[in-house]
């Protein structure tokens, strides 16, 4: 077994003590930095499975001094050994630098071991998103179907999907919505992105009122007054991104879609219609609460994967020039 199969689930019972050093970073990312606890919980494997490879060659993480450019080379190679996903391997690097830029302004190391260790080259994936029909048949469920079953349940199940496509909220920024943060009678939603982001997310009127439906339900859920989560679980606490992920696929099989359907594939079906309508790239970002408009960017692709269907299918040239006969250029 290789020296780094731990569970990407978790760390193991078997798993050694973690490093203090370690425990110290992820501290200071949730308290500085405002990282999510799924960021969080991904990092800490990742740098557990470091700390086990370093393990099997004598040193650790406690002593971070000793680390050097070698190891952090063989780690990369025994993930390739392994066939790590190109992704998951661009991650663990991206927490191991940036445990090592901390030990720096610590002084505990002299030099970052893993400066200039590249991120193997990724293909460059473009956001999967729903087409109009499907994102409206998914919030819009026909009569007889459970999600029109008028349940409790239901009601929630709608209230949130709307959201999700109807402002291209992150689940985690739906999930972790409370009371306060939501306002039905102006039309907006106070939301905490990523790094702990505040921005304010517009509502549209159909998820106007499918929220004021579910707050008047969410009573159903728990008479605890103290609960101020807004999206509740049937045992009354707060709604998990599992639990969001199960709604989102169930809605979208009642809908007749046969591909799996997440809850990020409403988010990237909002930006993807807004910009298809003629929304502004610097609009959609500040919506979506990207960082960088670059970000963005990647749905452009997908717009402009659709203009030339339409090109090709309508233009009374375009089987000529698939046939690679030139449209000549005017002067």
């Amino acid at each position: 077994m290789s020296s780094i199969d731990a569970s990407t689930e978790g760390r193991g019972p078997a798993t050694p003590a973690r490093p203090e050093t370690v425990a110290a970073f992820l501290d200071y990312l949730a308290a500085q930095k405002g990282y999510s606890p799924a960021t969080l919980a991904a990092y800490g494997v990742d740098l557990d499975q470091f700390e086990e490879f370093l393990r099997g060659r004598g040193i650790s993480l406690a002593t971070p001094e000793k680390v050097a450019r070698e190891h952090g080379r063989g780690f990369l190679a025994e993930l390739h050994r392994r066939r790590e996903a190109k992704t998951s391997m661009g991650r663990k690097l991206s927490a191991l630098r940036g445990f090592f830029r901390y030990m720096l302004r610590k002084k505990l190391v002299a030099a970052d071991p893993l400066a200039g260790l590249k991120n193997p080259k990724t293909d460059k994936r473009q956001p999967k998103a729903l087409n109009v029909d499907e994102a409206v048949a998914l919030v819009s469920p026909a009569p007889g179907a459970p999600a029109a079953d008028g349940s409790r349940e239901a009601c929630r199940d709608l209230a949130l999907a709307e959201l999700l496509y109807g402002s291209g909220l992150r689940v985690a920024e739906a999930v972790g919505l409370d009371l306060d943060d939501v306002s039905i009678a102006q039309g907006v939603a106070r939301v905490y992105g990523k790094g702990g982001k505040e921005r304010l997310a517009p509502l549209s009127d159909a998820s106007r009122e499918r929220l004021r439906e579910y707050a008047m339900r969410r009573a159903e859920f728990t008479p605890d007054p103290r609960e101020q989560a807004f999206f509740l679980g049937s045992r009354g606490g707060r709604l998990n991104r599992r639990q969001a992920a199960r709604i989102v696929d169930a809605l979208a099989r009642e809908a007749g879609i046969a591909k799996h359907t997440h809850p990020h594939m409403l988010r990237h079906s909002f930006a993807t219609h807004l910009l298809e309508s003629g929304a502004d790239m610097r609009s959609v970002q500040e919506l979506l609460g990207h960082a960088r408009l670059s970000t963005t960017q990647r749905y452009t692709h997908l717009e402009l994967a659709r203009i030339m269907q339409v090109y090709d299918k309508a233009h009374p040239r375009s089987d000529e020039a698939d046939c690679g006969h030139s449209i000549p250029k005017k002067d």
